[in-house]
């Protein structure tokens, strides 16, 4: 299988992007008088905004000019001061929030039509009776299938107010007439924990995707489930996690560290020093914790694993993390955009600053991922740049680094078939969901009588359903691809997609975690110090 470089891991785009959108929650007083008194500087930009509105030869969209000229601003700071137009702004607020009013379902477009591929778990759609597989044809009284839906214009159509309703008819395969559904709008949930679930008798597992308004809450709730299952030591998996809110991120390391030891501390350009204490309130302060990152582990990530390693407390495991430490609070120009601008810096416990080098630009600070590959640190530790002059000690005595990420304590290279950059490109494109949609589609009714446990131990990808899945991406792609090398990794993408479509996200972590090479190492650790 030919990889070129463009293709090589696509999550690590995704975590960037979200990692701009993304940054620590402060306190920040200064009201907008004050902040925005008059002066010469300010009055020269209105000054043109106002000669292209008004004495232009040509009609012109001021509006774009003001986006432009603010990204332009902002591209000359850091690379995580960004830009949200008006029009991004209350997804950005929802997904950051954990929760959104609507109906509760997720849905693609199949042969234009909005078909459900599962209702959200205690949401409104779930509770009024849809089911996967469903084909919602009519919403309000007006059609909704056809080739001039997009997704944008279905989700508009399907939005409404908190306690009003919507009423669907639904085509349902086997059904002679539309089924009638009246749907109430609520609070929907966006999961910002993934999986909690056992990995043994003693050994808990969390994987978090992002810190959210919500996620210290879910945490909690999957800690207290797995700590009456039994779990006396936990996997806190934070791979692929972008960040997200500083004070979450502080409550989580506040439940594995002892009182008043310090988690992290944040200094502005005024050099006042905020710092972040844990408190008695931790439920896993003696238990045995282990966390995993990886490159694509930003922000609030670094900040759980800085403080554990700075203060002596479990195992970090995988590989360098991303190397953000800057905080950055939203802000509102009036119109109902904001900049999210970088107001601070945060550092570890021993006085570390993890955030990387950006003096050379943004194009070269989002570059660096490939850079790591090039000089070979996402295989081998000893590949990692170390400044002598970013030498911390910890209080007992294990030496760490800032300047660029956290460096784990046990380095487990990356996969090279799970994580290959052909295998990316084609779950990032859709193609495994999509696929695997289509085949559930044709007879759900072989799934029916399958729990959610049998179906991670005893299902079997066959070679068939690789073959079709093979034809399937090669209808939709300018180069053949077959999948000889990757036989078994494809397969394990495949059953985890079909498992997260039947029962949800946590049977797809279950899944792709059966080969995973950072537990593997974990489970070796557990078993070398219970002897």
């Amino acid at each position: 299988m030919n990889i070129e470089k463009k293709y090589l891991p696509l999550i690590v785009g995704v975590a960037i992007a979200l990692g701009i959108f993304i940054g620590g929650k402060l306190s920040f007083t200064d009201t907008s008088d004050r902040l925005f008194t008059s002066n010469s500087k300010k009055d020269k930009i209105n000054r043109l905004i106002d000669y292209i509105d008004y004495e232009y030869v040509d009609e012109v969209n001021t509006d774009s000019i003001v986006d432009v000229t603010v990204n332009r601003i902002l591209d000359n700071l850091d690379p995580h001061s960004t830009y949200i137009p008006k029009k991004s702004f209350q997804k950005v607020a929802d997904n950051m929030k954990g929760d959104f009013v609507g109906i509760g379902i997720s849905f693609y477009t199949h042969k234009d039509s909005v078909t459900v591929i599962r209702t959200l778990e205690g949401g409104p759609s779930e509770k009024a009776g849809i089911k996967g597989g469903d084909r919602i044809v009519i919403a309000n009284g007006d059609s909704i299938h056809g080739p001039t839906w997009s997704n944008d214009a279905i989700i508009e159509k399907l939005k409404g107010k908190k306690d009003s309703k919507i009423d669907l008819k639904v085509y349902r395969r086997g059904e002679p007439e539309l089924l009638d559904f009246k749907v109430k709008y609520s609070e929907v949930p966006l999961k910002s924990v993934d999986a909690s679930y056992m990995l043994s008798d003693d050994l808990g597992y969390i994987k978090i995707n992002r810190f959210a308004e919500s996620t210290y809450k879910e945490f909690k709730k999957g800690l207290k489930s797995l700590k009456n299952q039994g779990a006396t030591k936990l996997v806190l998996d934070l791979r692929d996690n972008p960040g997200g809110y500083l004070h979450i991120a502080k409550e989580i390391a506040d439940e594995f560290l002892e009182d008043d030891k310090l988690i992290v501390f944040t200094k502005n350009k005024k050099g006042k020093i905020e710092n972040y204490f844990a408190t008695r309130k931790g439920d896993f302060e003696n238990g045995d914790i282990y966390v995993l990152i990886n490159e694509n582990s930003a922000s609030a990530s670094e900040v759980i694993a800085g403080a554990l390693q700075d203060n002596d407390k479990g195992t970090i495991l995988g590989r360098r993390s991303f190397g953000k430490g800057l905080v950055q609070q939203d802000m509102a120009l009036g119109d109902g955009s904001a900049v999210r601008l970088t107001v601070s810096r945060y550092y570890t416990p021993t006085g570390r600053s993890i955030q990387r080098s950006y003096e050379k630009g943004n194009e070269d600070y989002y570059h660096e991922y490939y850079k790591r590959i090039d000089n070979g640190e996402l295989s081998d530790a000893s590949s990692i740049t170390i400044a002598d002059s970013l030498k911390f000690t910890t209080p007992k005595g294990k030496v760490v680094y800032g300047g660029g990420g956290i460096i784990p304590d046990v380095f487990v290279p990356i996969d090279k078939k799970m994580e290959n950059g052909t295998i990316s490109r084609i779950v990032a494109r859709g193609y495994v969901n999509n696929f695997v949609f289509e085949e559930l589609d044709k007879n759900r009714t072989l799934y029916g009588n399958i729990s959610q446990e049998e179906f991670i131990e005893d299902y079997i990808v066959t070679d068939d359903y690789l073959e079709r899945f093979t034809e399937f991406v090669n209808k939709r792609t300018r180069y053949k691809i077959t999948f000889v090398a990757y036989k078994e990794e494809v397969k394990l993408y495949l059953k985890a997609t079909l498992g997260e479509q039947l029962y949800g996200t946590e049977a797809h972590m279950q899944v792709l975690n059966t080969n995973d090479a950072m537990l593997e190492k974990v489970k070796e650790l557990v078993q070398n110090t219970s002897y």
